[in-house]
């Protein structure tokens, strides 16, 4: 499936408008469409060669558990309580398969614990293994790295600076504890204050504010629905999504990625019977979307998907958590990339962590909307209040985006960060990377598809003192394994130069140029 990409100048604001073409001029604005696979395929024979090779792999892995089970040899795996033989196993013996004897010997490359704020430079705190990836130790020094694997899109991540002090100041004034949930006794003056501000940046009616990401979806999707409605979930939807779906007992229908024809089509199919759960037609339909995809890097098609909306009378869920603060001329997500109404979105989620440096998230939309997730979100009657200190640094991240600060640096930094993207990721396919994604977008992944190949690559990417992450299964189809660049607004140009050097001299060692050639884009 081929895509759009809609191309703008920070010199004004994006309007979204589609050009057939070539580039036209609306003000100040430059557009231009170019049409590229977000997710190209390589050759044919690589997905047979990767085949055999994870066989290979789970082959080894299945004896090796055999002979440990036998014990023919020792090894440090976790072994059950023999009292408990009879009992159902809790987990899935693959997956126990493949932790003990495949992902257990890259446990070098995951989890790098740091030392330090997560910048574009960030202190590693330097480990080895004695055996095989059982344990880990710490030699008792630091690497200090260029950061790739963190998602500080908008570089506020700093231990000093206005964000910094902002948060200070808070603690002085009001804790680091508002004690109790949202609906006793954990409501403060600091949460009407940054719901205000994330309100009015989104502009939207009203916003609410959650102290975890993961649970702002979770939590929420089930006040919305129940199990007399449809949800229409992205294949490639979060993990966090697919929990909420789940947790609110509605029927889900899963659309091809990115595909909003799919979706009305699966749309249309369900309308035309009931719900298999309650015999009855659907109560509502609520159509679930992300901003920018965190494991492809793409851009989702949001006219689109309105489109159908509208058609069908819908309710449309955005998560903007990889999207907010990284794509649009200031930073308010996919909704200002394409020209879009944000109003037209019922329910806009994002997380407060990664563009803004904070923790969190929050849900965003009409008052009625907000209201009644207030009212009926387990969030807010179980869940604990976002400690003061998170909303000062989150208020002065928002309030340096939308220029309130009296500044420009918000819009130099969605400038900074446009152009990095822009430029890693032409030069990583000019030298013949396969690369998925959308142009503007920050999230980059090289495809390695071998698991292997991926976690070579990171090791030798961290002897150039250069911190990627490594992307397997789960976290992807067991056969398209890949690295993933995280480019920040800090990155300068020297940075992705001497990271782009880097990388082709890895791609050599290793064979990860799975891609065509793209010399001018």
């Amino acid at each position: 499936m081929s895509s759009c990409f809609v191309f703008y100048n920070m010199g004004g604001t994006q309007n979204g408008k589609a050009v057939a073409n070539g580039k036209a001029k609306n003000g100040n604005i430059t557009e231009k469409v170019i049409k590229l696979d977000p997710c190209p395929k390589p050759a044919f024979y690589v997905f047979w060669l990767v085949q055999l090779n994870i066989t290979m792999m789970l082959v080894g892995a299945m004896v090796a558990t055999l002979f440990d089970k036998w014990g023919i040899v020792k090894t440090k795996r976790s072994k059950g309580d023999p009292r408990m033989e009879s009992f159902q196993p809790l987990g899935n013996s693959f997956d126990a398969t493949y932790t003990d004897h495949i992902y257990r010997q890259s446990t070098d490359v995951v989890n790098r614990p740091i030392s330090g704020v997560p910048g574009a430079i960030v202190r590693l705190k330097d480990r080895y293994t004695d055996d095989h990836g059982w344990t880990q130790k710490y030699t008792g020094t630091e690497s200090e790295v260029i950061n790739l694997g963190s998602y500080n899109y908008l570089g506020f991540s700093h231990r000093s600076g206005v964000c910094a002090e902002a948060a200070a100041a808070h603690i002085d004034k009001y804790g680091i504890n508002c004690g109790g949930s949202r609906q006793e006794i954990g409501n403060h003056v600091a949460h009407k204050s940054v719901e205000s501000t994330i309100a009015q940046y989104l502009n939207v009616e009203d916003a609410i504010v959650f102290p975890m990401g993961f649970a702002t979806n979770s939590m929420n999707i089930p006040s919305l629905v129940d199990k007399g409605s449809l949800i229409l979930s992205d294949r490639l939807n979060h993990a966090s999504l697919v929990t909420g779906c789940r947790l609110s007992g509605a029927h889900t229908v899963v659309f091809r990625h990115n595909d909003a024809s799919d979706c009305e089509r699966k749309l249309r199919d369900a309308l035309c019977g009931v719900s298999p759960k309650t015999g009855e037609k659907y109560n509502k339909v609520l159509i679930i979307i992300e901003g920018i995809y965190s494991m492809e890097g793409t851009i989702v098609n949001l006219p689109a998907f309105i489109a159908v909306k509208k058609k069908y009378n819908c309710y449309l869920f955005l998560d903007e958590a990889h999207s907010i603060g990284a794509v649009g001329p200031s930073g308010r997500g996919v909704a200002e990339y394409w020209g879009c109404n944000p109003r037209d979105i019922d329910i806009m989620m994002g997380t407060l962590t990664k563009s803004f440096a904070s923790a969190g998230g929050y849900m965003g939309g009409s008052k009625k909307v907000i209201d009644h997730i207030r009212r009926y979100s387990a969030g807010t009657c179980y869940g604990v209040t976002m400690s003061p200190p998170l909303i000062a640094q989150v208020e002065r991240a928002v309030l340096i985006m939308s220029g309130k600060d009296g500044t420009d640096i918000g819009r130099q930094k969605a400038i900074q960060l446009l152009e990095n993207s822009r430029y890693f990721r032409k030069e990583l396919r000019k030298r013949g990377f396969l690369v998925y994604g959308n142009n503007d977008s920050p999230v980059v992944p090289l495809m390695t598809f071998y698991i292997t190949k991926v976690v070579e690559f990171s090791r030798r990417m961290l002897k150039h003192n250069i911190g990627i992450v490594a992307v397997g299964y789960p976290a992807t189809p067991l056969l398209e394994a890949r690295v993933r660049f995280c480019l920040s607004a800090d990155h300068t140009k020297e940075h992705l130069d001497y990271i782009l050097e880097a990388v082709e001299q890895v791609g050599m060692e290793t064979g990860t140029f799975y891609g065509t050639k793209i010399v001018d884009e």
